[in-house]
């Protein structure tokens, strides 16, 4: 195949074939312990995350010292208004974030980085989105997905020495892996890598490039077609950003992150040489996977700053706006708002603190962790900022630059609420997360009865998976029944001043509950288990509850124990447990009763146009166009809008 060979459609994929390419790049084996899915098989191992555990010295002390620098730089040099006034970064504040050496936080001091551990490394990204989130997004981009995390894990020693001392101090990076007409689907992926000689030449175009229209340095998903002496693939490689055929063809702009430097890149004949392959040949999916498994964790960081600017606002705009003869904070209309942000912003810490000191210690396989926090921290976060908006009233709708204008505090409660929209969305939205999970909680099941209810598979292989699935189920099933849950003594160490120990207790007795329903889902629907999106979800998201209940409690009992608020961690813990049980057994109520089947019914009738009468009476103020832009490889007819920062 000649180098300049274009596909001439994109690759045609069947259902099947795309979770194909899904299960092939997950992670196959556990080869360490995972507390949540423990939790998710119905075994509630507390001994995974209790005593918490917590950063070495010389780690703690190497992180504070930072954080002082980095506060004293976003306090001094940083005007959140001018970023979202311009919709940029100045180019000054990213120098001095170079020069802080904050591009190079994750990365190994060998290499001219900071070497922080990702408890650090989240606390300078909050701090850091909290003067403003463009900024924790550019840094977060860089390093989370960017190419150090690929570096890190898959890179060769010589492409390490090569990319990562830039990385640190002087170049950016970016993630490039969705297209114009692939999100979630990656084994639709168009964008081409042919091998020729030394080289593979890419050609493709890439959508939603964060920090691609000023990145120096690009990590890009193409696929390489499969040959004499190349096994092809989904791959990953290293791209210089000037190099010759790299186009950044627009600059896209939001409802909110307007600081981040988002554009459209195209390639179209660009040589890279194989010496800039990260991994072998079909790799690429399974480099992004695992970089996510931890790079998820920064996410969850920028929402833990959110809820603290929500408590304080709450705290601060509630103590003096008075109605009716008092505080709006002492109605309860108002006060049960601040008390599910306070306590809510209190566990998002804890989720993101444990799930981050797990990945330093390396103990522990987190891949269900990080995405339970990302997935968690995401959807509350957006409604603790929902409710600062209510509480804050008509101000919480009028814009900072309106309020200051006619004299009053520049509170950006509107544009806090815009900037956290996306977060439900990027690094997998919610729904595919909820399937990611899901996936993941059920492997042990899939493992052995997986060929079980498989259409596709022979007798032989049902009847083999049939004795593995009994075998399995026999020992599993009657550890399900009873449990330290139903013993009032147990967890007695959580118990305080405040009794956590109930709470502990309600997590391992619902987790052994979740498990008995999603066996008993698995029993009653077997091969159509994946179309029952709506129960997954909600299976996950108790999942997800009990995850956050267990790192509050543990988190409390760990700052009691350091002397630090003790009694107010654990009253705050006990009121989000509290909180969160009354949702978990919602949830749990909807498992079996809902409106899916109906749902179902009608989206086929919208989609027929069955209720198309009930749009009339408007008009649509969208522009002309397609749906999806147009992708097709070649050479590029726009002007190149790379802006280097240096």
């Amino acid at each position: 195949m000649s180098a300049s060979t274009t596909p001439s459609s994109r690759p045609a994929v069947t259902e099947r074939e795309a979770r194909e390419v899904a299960e092939a790049a997950r992670e196959q084996h556990w080869r360490k312990p995972s507390f949540a899915k423990e939790l998710f098989l119905g075994r509630f191992r507390l001994d995974l995350i209790h005593p918490h555990p917590v950063p070495g010295d010389e780690a703690a002390q190497r992180g504070e010292e930072f954080l002082a620098k980095l506060r004293d730089f976003v306090e001094t040099k940083v005007d959140p208004a001018v970023i979202e006034r311009d919709a940029r970064i100045p180019d000054e504040v990213i120098d001095g974030l170079k020069e802080l050496g904050a591009f190079g936080m994750k990365i190994d001091t060998k290499y001219g980085g900071l070497g922080l551990t990702q408890v650090y490394y989240n606390k300078a990204l909050s701090l850091a989105g909290s003067a403003s989130p463009a900024i924790g997004v550019l840094l977060s981009a860089h390093q989370s997905i960017g190419v150090p995390q690929p570096l890190k894990l898959f890179g060769t020693q010589e492409q390490k020495e090569r990319f990562l001392p830039r990385c640190a101090r002087t170049d950016i990076s970016a993630f490039l892996l969705t297209e114009p007409d692939v999100g979630s689907d990656p084994a639709r992926l168009a964008t081409t890598a042919v091998p020729d000689g030394d080289d593979y030449v890419l050609d493709g175009v890439k959508l939603w490039t964060t920090n691609g229209v000023v990145a120096d340095l690009l990590v890009v998903m193409a696929r390489v077609p499969r040959s004499e002496g190349h096994r092809g693939g989904i791959t990953a490689f290293v791209v210089e950003t000037n190099s010759t055929g790299v186009t950044v063809e627009n600059r896209n702009a939001f409802m909110g992150l307007r600081g981040i430097e988002n554009g459209v890149t195209r390639f179209h004949q660009v040589r890279v040489p194989a010496a800039n392959r990260v991994g072998e040949e079909g790799q690429g999916l399974k480099i992004a996977l695992t970089t996510l498994n931890t790079g998820r964790l920064s996410l969850p960081a920028s929402c833990v700053a959110a809820g603290k600017w929500c408590l304080k606002i709450a705290r601060e705009w509630s103590a003096v706006r008075e109605q009716w003869g008092k505080p709006v904070a002492h109605h309860e209309a108002v006060g049960s708002k601040i008390s599910f942000i306070a306590a809510t912003t209190f566990a998002l810490e804890a989720v993101t603190d444990l799930a981050s000191q797990m990945a330093d210690e390396d103990r522990n396989d987190i891949r269900i962790e990080g995405a339970l926090a990302k997935l968690y921290a995401s959807e509350m976060a957006w409604t603790m900022a929902d409710e600062l908006v209510q509480i804050r009233g008509g101000r919480g709708f009028e814009t900072a630059e309106s309020l200051r204008a006619r004299g009053e505090r520049a509170v950006p409660a509107e544009q806090l609420l815009r900037d956290l929209r996306i977060n439900r969305i990027f690094e997998g939205s919610t729904e595919i997360m909820h399937l990611l999970i899901a996936r993941e909680a059920v492997d042990a099941h899939l493992s052995v009865a997986g060929d079980l209810i498989d259409p596709e598979k022979s007798l032989g292989d049902k009847a083999k998976a049939g004795a593995n699935a009994g075998a399995f189920y026999a020992k599993w099933l009657p550890k399900l029944v009873a449990g330290p849950g139903q013993l009032p003594t147990s967890y007695g160490d959580f118990k305080h001043g405040v009794d956590l120990s109930g709470h502990l207790r309600y997590v391992e007795r619902t987790s052994r509950k979740l498990a008995r329903s999603t066996f008993y889902a698995m029993s009653r629907w077997q091969g159509r288990m994946e179309s029952k999106q709506g129960f997954l979800g909600r299976i996950v998201d108790i999942g997800a509850e009990l995850f956050a209940m267990s790192a509050a409690c543990v988190r409390a009992e760990l700052l009691r124990t350091q002397g630090q608020n003790g009694r107010e961690a654990y009253q705050l813990a006990d009121v989000f447990c509290r909180q969160a049980r009354i949702r978990i057994e919602e949830l749990f109520n909807r498992l079996w009763t809902n409106t899916d089947d109906l749902d179902r019914k009608v989206v086929k009738g919208v989609l027929s146009g069955t209720y198309e009468w009930l749009e009339q009476g408007i008009v649509d103020p969208s522009g002309d166009g397609p749906w999806i832009a147009d992708a097709t490889p070649g050479p590029s007819e726009r002007e190149n809008l790379h802006r280097p920062i240096r």
